[in-house]
């Protein structure tokens, strides 16, 4: 029985695929409700979810583990989602407008001229990157990356990636939305806010940066023409329409694909607000949004990037730690036989006094998967300290570390950049985290906004339904829509 939808109710599909997981989500979107602002309400519901996680390939020439994704079954499962999509909206007498797609940042295919991959698609956790940086660096110097790029030195950025590659000639780099985008419409295209996490594009002016590609003996037109959230990509092909059910006119619309640039797009700050940001999740985000990059010394040698948002927007952050040390703790114990709920282990460490023992979060010893309980026991030892062989004194060991590398980062963020936030918005998974929220309060000294836990998803589907005219008006517009349809969580420093 097919029920009948709300007058006035749009719907668009937005594929959102993590390190971890992904989902293909149904989104709504209604008419203008009595809540924020009077904005229209979005309304999301999974339709389908995969597990996705870096796959063990064996070992190199040089004997260390090679990491890669399985890009096909991704594919696949994405093809899935969407024929779910395409009948839970039939069901609802609704129609798929158009199909969003974001995925993590750096990491890409290279396809021939027939479009066929031609070469593993490594994950950036793979440690190859090890012998190329130095050989990036010896080319063009951090320091003129930086002055032309903006982004901050992460081992793992794609220019880095590019460099250990056996051959790039006559291939395409698709990074991984544009690359299932491509296995859609057959149109190759680069979203620009994930272009900006490549190292290879110039931050003042938004375009591909020529003299990078030169001096890094890089081919000309190795990725494809650029595009900006709220462009499409193209339309499904014959054969993906028939899989999934959906019209072959259905459009792909870029949206903010860098996962970050979507969730940043829903963080749901009012009009007018300085907006500090942390999107928690396997890594954390930490900064603010500015109108232009800070290209500055200073901010180099704080290791702060200048990544694109929705509307030219700037993410002016630093990568931090993650959720990833407590999932990986997570993983550990649970192969060796040992189950531990996630709302115990919370429970218990927030049990615990505050002062316990810390690390240095962002470190490059924890990127890799393996023993992590180990790991943040001996960096702990390395400091002096002594960290208890109890899975909840690990656990609040991440949770402090975390807290206050977010701190450091926000004081940091502010002082380059002249902002003066009066508040901090977490959203993604960890904004659900109850402890780290209370946590990161108390160690910033302001009062933390949480929610909402699916901000990628949301501001996927934000681009997507202006694109379609469902929703009109910049940024403060589509935020009203999020504060709208998302109830937030408050928690204040101590004292406040």
């Amino acid at each position: 029985m097919t029920e009948s939808p709300t007058v006035g109710t749009r719907a668009f599909a937005a594929v959102d695929v993590g390190a971890s997981s992904g989902r293909v989500i149904l989104a709504t979107v209604g008419p203008a409700s009595g809540g924020a602002d009077g904005a229209p309400r979005v309304a999301l519901e999974i339709a389908h979810r995969f597990p996705n996680g870096v796959l063990d390939d064996g070992v190199n020439s040089l004997g260390a583990t090679v990491l890669r994704w399985d890009v096909c079954g991704i594919f696949a499962e994405v093809q899935t989602g969407l024929a779910k999509v395409a009948q839970l909206a039939s069901s609802r007498g609704l129609r798929i407008e158009s199909i969003g797609i974001d995925t993590w940042a750096v990491d890409y295919g290279l396809v021939d001229q027939a479009g066929r991959l031609r070469l593993p698609v490594h994950a950036y956790r793979d440690s190859r990157t090890e012998a190329t940086v130095p050989a990036v660096h010896e080319k063009v110097s951090p320091e003129q990356l930086y002055a032309v790029t903006g982004l901050q030195f992460l081992p793992f950025t794609t220019l880095y990636q590019l460099a250990a590659e056996p051959t790039l000639d006559g291939l395409h780099a698709l990074l991984i939305p544009d690359l299932l985008a491509f296995w859609l419409t057959g149109a190759r295209r680069t979203e620009e806010t994930n272009a900006s996490t490549t190292g290879l594009l110039n931050a003042k002016t938004g375009t591909w940066a020529s003299e990078l590609f030169s001096s890094l003996g890089l081919p000309e037109g190795l990725f494809p023409e650029l595009i900006a959230p709220g462009e499409a990509y193209g339309t499904l092909l014959p054969t993906v329409a028939e899989r999934t059910g959906l019209p072959a006119g259905t459009p792909v619309v870029a949206v903010g694909s860098h996962d970050t640039a979507s969730a940043v797009a829903a963080v749901p700050a009012a009009a007018g607000e300085d907006v500090a940001y942390i999107s928690s999740g396997t890594w954390s985000l930490v900064g603010v949004e500015l109108e232009a990059p800070v290209l500055t010394e200073a901010s180099r040698a704080a290791n702060f990037t200048n990544e694109r948002g929705v509307e030219g927007t700037i993410r002016y952050l630093r990568n931090v730690g993650g959720l990833w040390l407590l999932s990986e703790c997570q993983r550990h114990w649970s192969e060796a036989g040992h189950e531990f709920p996630l709302a115990e282990l919370l429970a218990s460490a927030g049990a615990l006094p505050a002062g316990g023992p810390q690390i240095d979060a962002d470190s490059d010893e924890f990127i890799a998967p393996g023993n992590m309980p180990a790991r943040i026991a001996a960096a702990v030892e390395r400091r002096g300290a002594t960290l208890p062989d109890e899975p909840a004194a690990v656990v609040r060991c991440i949770l402090d570390s975390l807290a206050a590398a977010y701190a450091r980062t926000l004081e940091k963020a502010t002082t380059l950049s002249g902002r003066r936030p009066r508040a901090v918005h977490v959203v993604g998974g960890g904004s659900q985290n109850e402890l780290l929220c209370r946590l990161t309060a108390e160690a910033t000294g302001l009062p933390v906004l949480a929610g909402p836990v699916e901000a990628t998803a949301l501001g996927n589907v934000l681009v997507q339904a202006r694109a379609a005219r469902a929703l009109t008006g910049g940024l403060d517009a589509l935020r009203a829509s999020v504060r709208a349809s998302v109830e937030l969580r408050e928690h204040a420093p101590v004292g406040a």
